[in-house]
């Protein structure tokens, strides 16, 4: 195989900003593509700071090991993720891109989208939603109304949580969904949670801390609404960590490294009766068409990342209202531009 790789940075619509200050303009992100004969397969991986990830360490890691990288003889992708998985042992996020890049060359050299090599039919699909990140609440009311969607995601972790949901509930009755990105305190949780549930919240994601099992215990106890685990599970052997202690699990394809063991993952979790939901790193249409080919399996889908940015990387991902169709034919289903 031939390796190809390139940098972007995607610009957001508006400025997103999650809980603790965290805010970015921009999401700087690595494409990878992956040549044999004349097939080829693009992979995606965004450099997430919170993560200690950055485009450079990405870069360092492949030019370090290019020629590894690129001599493996492929027969099927599970075996080079394996292979990856040994090699770039410190640098999930890059396994990642390559990952999806090897399978998206796959199933082009297969003449089957990748749900198909799965054996997996495309119904049942969930709706995916619509983030709304932190800002003034008059500020998150007009992104809501800017782009309407069936389900929002609403970023939260200020002192203004139940203000800002009770006046985008005045707006809207559309599905709400939670994401705290671990900021509340047990004891914010158990007074938030209840009134959430009032306004017609269907789920809240990582509530407390990523290591604060104790606390997030006492609130899968209480049973008020699904929690769902997102920084509490990060890679395979985390999904057995939750059970007891939320009803499900968002699934990052960068930071777990890769489709590979995302479906090992998703088996896990529904022999552990855990709900399973797929969630997005602000990736271009690229990244989020590997998303696309699990919607078969998934319960909750968090895949907005090009409907957040004004830069288009490739084609053939369209979003209708939160219902996502899939153009292409094979692999993951999009062309990308000419991005190299």
């Amino acid at each position: 195989m031939k390796l190809f790789y390139t940098t972007h940075d995607l610009a957001f619509h508006h400025p997103f900003t999650i809980s603790n200050g965290r805010t970015k303009s921009v999401q700087p992100t690595l494409i990878v593509a992956l040549q044999l004969g004349n097939f080829v397969g693009f992979g995606e991986a965004p450099a997430i700071t919170y993560y200690d990830v950055s485009i450079e360490s990405m870069i360092q890691d492949i030019q370090q090991k290019q020629a590894h990288i690129e001599k493996f003889a492929l027969t099927e992708p599970e075996r080079y993720w394996h292979y990856l998985h040994h090699l770039l042992p410190k640098n999930p996020f890059l396994v990642a891109a390559l990952d999806i890049a090897c399978w998206d060359l796959f199933g082009n050299m297969k003449n089957k989208l990748l749900h198909e090599l799965w054996n997996t039919n495309w119904d049942n699909l969930p709706l995916t939603n619509l983030t709304i990140g932190i800002d003034s609440i008059e500020k998150m009311v007009a992104k809501m109304k800017e782009a309407p969607a069936p389900i929002y995601k609403i970023k939260l972790g200020t002192p203004d949580d139940i203000a800002i949901v009770t006046e985008l509930r005045n707006h809207t009755d559309a599905a709400f969904r939670v994401d705290v990105n671990g900021a509340w305190t047990l004891e914010e949780a158990l007074e938030k949670i209840p009134q959430l549930q009032k306004l017609g919240v269907e789920l809240i994601e990582q509530p407390l801390a990523k290591d604060n099992w104790e606390g997030m215990k006492q609130l899968y106890q209480q049973n008020i609404l699904p929690l769902i685990a997102d920084e509490s599970c990060v890679f395979e052997n985390d999904v057995a960590k939750c059970v007891g202690y939320f009803h499900g699990i968002n699934i990052k394809l960068t930071k777990c490294s890769g489709i590979t063991p995302a479906l090992r993952m998703i088996q896990n979790a529904k022999a552990f009766n855990l709900q399973v939901m797929m969630g997005c790193m602000n990736e271009s249409a690229i990244g989020s068409a590997a998303i696309a080919q699990f919607l078969p399996q998934l319960d909750y889908v968090d895949m907005d990342g090009p409907l957040l940015q004004s830069t288009i990387l490739a084609d053939g991902l369209e979003y209708d209202f939160g219902k996502i169709n899939v153009q292409g034919k094979r692999g993951l289903g999009i062309i990308p531009r000419n991005i190299f």
